[in-house]
């Protein structure tokens, strides 16, 4: 193996404030994705109206369209670009070197999310993230001033391609071609309108998920072009590569002030527009609709600056008292294992292959469960890294992207 000049961060140098907003953004997404495993959202709604506990569901789809849908995500995306600052500015200051081992890591992570794809959960993102990070390279030279102007720009793009749809009447739409590649994997595999929401619960083997996942990963795509993910995630990339190079995670007490602002305005934007953002989403009228850009607009207003506003005020909140928010710590430090772990459990509890809950189960019941999910990788978390350096996946991918045996094991 070769052996490049990188070394993994060590422990006394690791920012546990990132460690803590990795954990805050793994329960937010576990809840977010708690809906796709319990195959919530493949329901009619005829079927929903009939649950139980349609009622409070009602109340909690809500609650997650303005505060989770979207923001955990974003808060994930704007680690990545930290991540990347980190590589850069502070370990390689721009080299080379730095470069290429930037895209070695990106490959790898690229190979995981291709592996999560096909192999567990449809729904993956790290693929995703592999491919859009590819280019935040270019953007590594750029002033801060800079950087937040294209950020800006980025999230407020898709106003312009929803309106392109508009104008088109949705003749215009990149997602075409993907969804063309998931029509002909769903007739392939047998699954159709009618038996989309029991498919994967009907089908109690491992089999079943191959090929659900193996249309799922078109669809995942086709959904994620046609709601303009790439410059919303590239965006909070950016961002986070501005945020990581500043070092405003490090220099809490310097920057106090900016960060309270920031709060303070993410925070009273993010919770007005997703008054906003929660209206139009349950109005029944979408794209290429005119009234379609009322979604997009307040997409734009609610989720970027609410996890932006998120990020802020944790990182006000820990600097305060680290230690009321260390048991974040652990689990942030494995947010790679536990991020894929939180499939496995979905697969177990929702799937026909394991339990199969899914299909008669509303928000009263997933997000409850996912939050006991999420507790659960906490216990573990803490267990783990009693003993070892890293998680078992960041072990496997650090290695990869260094080139060389780490150990893993501490010396207790």
């Amino acid at each position: 193996m070769l052996q490049p000049k990188h070394f993994p961060v060590a422990d006394n140098a690791r920012s546990g404030v990132l460690d803590v907003l990795r954990g805050f953004a793994l329960l937010g997404i576990c809840i977010a994705n708690a809906g796709y495993f319990s195959m919530y959202i493949f329901q009619k709604p005829e079927h929903i109206a009939a649950f139980s506990t349609a009622a409070i569901d009602r109340w909690l789809k809500y609650f997650n369209t303005a505060l989770i849908d979207g923001k955990f995500y974003s808060l994930f995306s704007l680690l990545f670009g930290i991540g990347f600052a980190i590589i850069f500015f502070q370990k390689n200051e721009g080299s080379t070197k730095g470069l290429l081992f930037f895209y070695r890591r990106i490959f790898f992570l690229a190979i995981f999310g291709l592996a999560h794809s096909f192999l567990l959960w449809d729904g993956d993102i790290l693929f995703f993230y592999a491919i859009t990070g590819a280019v935040l390279p270019l953007f590594r030279k750029c002033s801060n001033k800079t950087l937040i102007i294209s950020s800006i720009i980025l999230l407020a793009s898709p106003l312009l391609f929803d309106l392109a749809k508009v104008l088109t009447d949705g003749k215009w739409n990149i997602s075409h071609p993907f969804a063309m590649a998931g029509i002909y994997y769903d007739n392939k595999a047998g699954i159709t309108e009618d038996n989309i929401p029991t498919w994967v619960i009907a089908h109690k083997n491992y089999k079943g998920i191959l090929l659900w996942n193996r249309s799922g990963f078109w669809w995942g795509w086709q959904h994620r072009m046609d709601t303009n993910r790439l410059p919303k995630v590239l965006a909070m990339f950016i961002l986070g590569l501005c945020v990581g190079r500043a070092k405003l995670y490090e220099r809490i007490e310097q920057n106090k002030t900016l960060l309270k602002k920031i709060s303070i305005w993410c925070l009273v934007t993010g919770f007005c527009s997703g008054l906003g953002y929660t209206y139009f989403d349950d109005d029944n009228i979408s794209l290429p609709a005119p009234g379609g850009l009322w979604d997009t607009l307040f997409y734009c207003l609610n989720v970027a600056p609410l996890s932006v506003g998120y990020a802020s005020t944790a990182i006000l909140w820990y600097h305060r008292s680290p230690s009321k928010f260390s048991w974040l710590q652990p689990i942030g430090r494995m947010a790679l294992t536990n991020y894929i772990a939180q499939s496995v459990f979905g697969i177990i509890l929702y799937y026909g292959i394991g339990f199969g809950l899914g299909g008669n189960k509303g928000l009263a019941f997933f997000i409850p469960v996912a939050i006991l999910i999420f507790l659960v990788q906490v216990l573990y978390s803490h267990y783990w890294m009693r003993y070892f350096n890293y998680g078992p996946l960041e072990w496997l991918w650090r290695q990869l992207s260094y080139g060389k045996r780490l150990p893993i094991k501490k010396h207790i």
